[in-house]
């Protein structure tokens, strides 16, 4: 009798820590709340600049990773799961031929930024279609760069960055526009 009267205890008090150890919901949302800068943000924040946007059609999304090759375009449920730093900014593309997005940051450190120029605003990579940009505009090849070869430092103030975005240029090549003549 007595076991049956500790099991609904026990249920009692578990309860909330099962509920809090299930994985959060996967949602486009996550990351934005603690990106969003205040206004007059001091920082930490990366004040980034999107330069070479193709056209003003769809979404830009920019996302702020762990700068190391595990963490870096991790996906996003993972890493606040883990306690990691991610964060995503997503707002229609804006008319200022070089609009320039702040974003939240932990605290100084090192971080890996991401700028997708989502075209078709589907919130997929079409590699076709879309513009990707990397923090420290590292040179792309077939694959994802290298945590290291985008890694940018943030100190306790706001930062400039600036991000140039890259096309498809040929059937397998992707780079910046090249400039109107």
């Amino acid at each position: 009798m007595k076991s049956a009267a500790v099991a609904p205890a026990l249920i009692v008090v578990l309860a909330p820590v099962l509920v809090a150890a299930q994985p959060l919901r996967s949602t486009p949302d996550l990351g934005k709340a603690e990106a969003q800068c205040r206004p007059g943000e001091s920082g930490p924040a990366f004040m980034v600049e999107v330069a070479g946007i193709k056209d003003r059609q769809g979404k830009l999304k920019l996302e702020v990773y762990p700068a190391n090759d595990a963490d870096f375009l991790a996906d996003d449920n993972i890493l606040i799961n883990a306690g990691k730093t991610f964060r995503r900014i997503e707002l229609p593309v804006p008319a200022d031929p070089a609009p320039k997005l702040c974003v939240r940051l932990p605290g100084p450190g090192t971080y890996a930024v991401t700028v997708l120029h989502d075209r078709n605003a589907d919130r997929k990579f079409n590699f076709t279609l879309d513009g990707i940009g990397f923090s420290a505009n590292p040179k792309l090849g077939l694959s994802k760069p290298k945590s290291r070869a985008v890694a940018v430092t943030a100190g306790g103030a706001l930062t400039p960055l600036r991000v140039v975005m890259n096309y498809r240029t040929g059937l397998l090549s992707f780079g910046p526009l090249k400039p109107a003549r």
